[in-house]
């Protein structure tokens, strides 16, 4: 369960596995005390002495006279460290043995092993960090794109919980009005100007509406643009996968029905994160297990914001309107893009004949051919167009998380009601419960309410240990 402890808490912050450098953190009232039993500094300072703030020792792990690891440790004092809290940072080289010692010693000094994102917890319950941008921590460390990156880094700055911090000011201020009326409704007294706040309320419906309408382009930031890879049996579709990868990622051959399920990976494209899934060919077929992976194809072709039809322009044009029929009856609320592929077996008039009878399909159409890689960049610049995501500067909120979004999305329920009843002109009172229900949904996102336990849990509890 989630609460605040005192321990002293100690763990390994870098990657699982064997490296240059290994960094184990340690963190709590005791940390200067517990690491001076094991550091010796090659200038006899003790580990908290001397200025606060933050400093740099050179010296040894030790176990008793046995030298364990040549070290260098960075010293924070509280409150000017990452939990809030007096902290330790070992450097030590990468050895797994060396990592288990000084982490073995730790523990026998009186520290515990941190929980998965103890270190972020605390920062957020010392006042480092609100929970939007405790939250961010964890984006940050995932970010496989410049563009989720940016937006990840922005949020852990504090943007979107300046943004929030502004519209509560501004509801504060409503309800205070509203609610000080309440105080003298025997009098019959109006301190708040009804135009006035259906003017407020109409500003901060908008900031939040703003805020909602973000999140499809955030969630495609941070998880990726899915894009399916369909078509029929033998069209290059495992070769375009392995060409877009740069990686014989998909098993490619002449048999048709090689692929029987999806194979997924992902690529960077001008700072964009593409989710592939290369799908099994359609095509008539009596093996079950091939028609459950045909099956599966529709799925993820249903799932998919970008569709990438691959036709093997070799083919015989017969039988295309089924195919079409098939592919684009799912196409709704997602972009298509014909790859008319195996270019290079054709000559110039035979590819001009078979692209304009494809183009009455779909105008959205590349020539390539995979197998000698001719135009996948072209192709590359075509997924980028067609996952229409607008830049984002380092200044702009982009709302990247599901609680944000679901919260924003109450809040904004509620400031319509705010609005609905002052049309209406309804009483102060049933105006105040909206207002405030409106800065319950916010407050919840940045932490400054929070109703149960179990909801830091939750948050927390993605953390990687050492973080």
């Amino acid at each position: 369960m989630f609460h605040q402890s005192s321990d002293t808490i100690c763990a390994i912050s870098t990657p699982p596995g064997q490296g240059g450098i290994a960094v184990v953190r340690v963190s709590g009232s005791e940390a200067f005390n517990i690491c001076n039993r094991i550091f010796k500094p090659a200038r006899g300072v003790s580990l908290g002495e001397g200025r606060r703030g933050a400093s740099i020792s050179f010296g040894h792990v030790c176990r008793g006279d046995k030298i364990i690891d040549e070290v260098l440790i960075l010293v924070f004092h509280a409150p000017h460290s990452y939990t809030g809290e007096d902290t330790v940072e070992i450097s030590c080289h990468g050895s797994l043995y060396i990592q288990q010692k000084i982490l073995g010693l730790l523990l026998n000094n009186g520290c515990r092993v941190a929980m998965a994102g103890e270190f972020t917890q605390r920062a957020f319950l010392n006042g480092k960090l609100d929970l939007s941008q405790a939250e961010a921590v964890g984006d940050l460390i995932a970010a496989s794109s410049a563009a989720s990156h940016r937006v990840a880094m922005q949020q852990m700055r504090g943007g979107f919980s300046r943004e929030l911090a502004v519209l509560r000011d501004r509801l504060l201020d409503f309800t205070s009005l509203v609610e000080l009326e309440l105080d003298f409704v025997d009098e019959d007294v109006e301190f708040a100007d009804r135009r006035q706040l259906k003017e407020l309320a109409s500003q901060v419906a908008a900031v939040i509406r703003r805020l909602v309408d973000s999140f499809s382009t955030g969630n495609a930031i941070r998880n990726g643009i899915p894009v399916a890879i369909a078509g029929e049996t033998n069209a290059g579709k495992s070769t375009l996968l392995n060409r877009l990868l740069r990686d014989e990622k998909a098993i490619v051959s002449d048999i048709h029905g090689t692929t029987r399920d999806a194979i997924e990976d992902t690529i960077t494209v001008d700072g964009l994160l593409f989710r592939f899934i290369d799908t099994a060919g359609i095509r008539e077929t009596r093996d079950t297990i091939e028609q459950l992976g045909i099956e599966r194809t529709f799925q993820k072709i249903e799932q998919a914001a970008i569709v990438l039809w691959v036709i093997d322009l070799t083919n015989d044009i017969r039988g295309m309107d089924r195919i079409a029929a098939q592919i684009i009856g799912r196409k709704q609320g997602k972009k298509l893009i014909l790859v008319l592929n195996k270019a290079d077996k054709l000559t110039g008039d035979e590819r001009e004949q078979k692209t304009a009878y494809y183009n009455r399909f779909n105008e959205d159409c590349i020539v390539i051919s995979a197998k000698s890689n001719t135009d996948i960049t072209a192709l590359e610049r075509k997924l980028v167009k067609a996952a229409n995501i607008p830049q984002t500067g380092e200044n702009d909120v982009i709302v990247t998380n599901l609680r944000h979004y679901e919260a924003l999305a109450k809040a904004l329920s509620a400031i319509e009601r705010v609005m609905e009843g002052l049309d209406a002109g309804i009483s102060g009172d049933f105006l105040s419960q909206d207002i405030r229900e409106c800065l319950s949904f916010l407050n919840e996102i940045t932490g400054k309410q929070i109703g149960t336990e179990e909801v830091l849990d939750r948050i927390f509890s993605r953390f990687c240990v050492g973080k």
